[in-house]
């Protein structure tokens, strides 16, 4: 046993001294190429790893682990005056029916919270994101009369807070708010609307939160910025920003005010058709009242349902009277003639059975007719059977040689009427009467009395809503 115990001592030796010969061959193989990068010299120096370095947090640098921030800054003594700014980026849309208008605009607050407060000699404000802001104190100021808002949030929270090193705090958002608005339509289209965007706080009475504003210079909107306060479950600051809003009415006059005059001129056409040509004033008539009422409900389609008459509303109507009017204008002239034409052939009928016909001694019979002045030459054609008798030859050398033998038979029809001459002696007094019943002159006094009505009334209507 001596003698394999010393063979077997050597050999664990051995293997001992062998392994750890490899180890420091690994190790001098590793430092040296870490030796060669540090100090070659065709290499640059690498640059130390700032995150690694140990910095204060900004926790730590605002203490924010070291209040509590659900109260407000100073607690229990004076209100914290709070600025608001407002900027309009745009004006996205108006809606009439809904009876609201949508703004994007940047919110910014200011205020002092001494709590944020900070000691550096380099950095004169920091700026950080949303982040932070669910960590601190912020105003809860709402807008009161808002239907829909939110906050952008692409690609991240459009929030912004910066802190200054004496506790001052500037904090922005981006908002897209829907707010309603209460409008006035009795002058639409000719009117100017004035909608308001008020901001309240949602918790604090004004004892502890006082709303103040800050003016901004923007030359595309005019902000006019007012302050009231309002009771609603104790006294509130309120903040008005009112936007005053003119419409333009070119729009209208295109889409609302022109097609309709033109339906109304159109209609006046009429008065130079021929009264008898029925179809086509019947279905020019109609047409423009047709066309005039799907105007009328285009309009209203468009409109809320207020109670009250709006200016297009009226200018509207009145068009649509007078389009009416040349309808029934048409209507009075077809009755009036019909009447006048029935008494007429009454007339020419009662004229015929007074007529006293009478048969002298005359051989070659012929047709006298005297008539009064009120009959005219188609009534005179009218006369059928008593036309003349051509004469034969016998009878022309007869009249010839004047032989007063042979007698001539003439037949004579005397028209008896009373009232030709009593009618001759009242046209002048009665013609003003007859106007009435002529239908050529109501369509004569139409082509006057329509346009300059209608002209009229508009130098009335825009001068009255200009």
């Amino acid at each position: 046993m001596p003698y394999l115990t010393k063979p077997l001592i050597l050999l664990l030796c051995l293997v001992v001294s062998g392994e750890c010969r490899k180890h420091g061959h690994r190790v001098r193989r590793w430092t040296g190429t870490v030796e060669t990068q540090k100090h070659g010299t065709s290499l640059a120096k690498k640059p130390p790893d700032v995150t690694k370095s140990r910095k204060t947090k900004t926790e730590h640098l605002l203490k924010v682990d070291d209040h509590d921030f659900t109260m407000r800054p100073a607690f229990g003594g004076p209100a914290i005056p709070v600025g608001v700014d407002v900027q309009v980026e745009s004006l996205d849309s108006i809606s009439e029916v809904d009876m609201d208008f949508t703004m994007t605009l940047y919110l910014r607050h200011y205020w002092k919270d001494e709590r944020l407060s900070f000691t550096s000699s380099t950095n004169k404000s920091m700026t950080f994101d949303g982040r932070l802001v669910k960590k601190i104190w912020v105003p809860d100021v709402f807008f009161v009369h808002s239907k829909r808002s939110f906050i952008h949030d692409t690609t991240t929270d459009n929030i912004m807070l910066r802190v200054f090193p004496d506790g001052h705090v500037l904090y922005s958002l981006r908002v897209t708010v829907t707010a309603a608005c209460n409008m006035d339509f009795s002058r639409f289209p000719l009117d100017s609307q004035t909608c308001s965007l008020e901001l309240e706080s949602c918790e604090f009475i004004t004892c502890v939160i006082t709303l103040i504003t800050y003016y901004t210079d923007d030359k595309d909107f005019t902000h006019c910025l007012s302050m009231s306060l309002a009771v609603f479950a104790g006294w509130y600051n309120r903040l008005y920003i009112n936007f005053t809003l003119r419409r333009h009415i070119f729009f209208f006059l295109l889409q609302t005010y022109f097609p309709a005059t033109l339906m109304v001129m159109l209609s006046w056409v009429s008065f130079w058709i021929d009264r008898r040509a029925v179809p086509a004033r019947v279905s020019l008539g109609i047409t423009t009242v047709l066309t005039m009422s799907t105007i009328i409900t285009g309009v209203n389609a468009s409109m809320p349902r207020v109670s009250y008459i709006k200016a297009v509303d009226i200018y509207l109507w009145v068009s649509f009277v007078f389009v009416f009017l040349s309808v029934l204008e048409y209507a009075a002239v077809n009755y009036l003639s019909t009447v006048q034409d029935r008494r007429e052939r009454k007339r020419r009928e009662r004229a015929r059975s007074q007529s006293l016909p009478c048969t002298c001694g005359i051989s070659q019979t012929r047709t006298m007719t005297m008539l009064d002045g009120t009959y005219s030459e188609a009534d005179t054609n009218s006369l059928a059977g008593y036309t003349e008798e051509p004469m034969g030859p016998e009878e022309e050398q007869e009249e010839l040689h004047e032989v007063p033998e042979k007698p001539e038979h003439m037949v004579v029809h005397l028209s008896v009427s009373s009232e030709s001459t009593t009618t001759k002696k009242k046209k002048s007094s009665l013609r003003a009467l007859n106007i009435i019943q002529n239908t050529h002159a109501i369509d004569k006094y139409s082509r006057m009395i329509f346009p300059g009505s209608y002209i009229f009334f508009n130098l009335i209507y825009w001068s009255v809503y200009c």
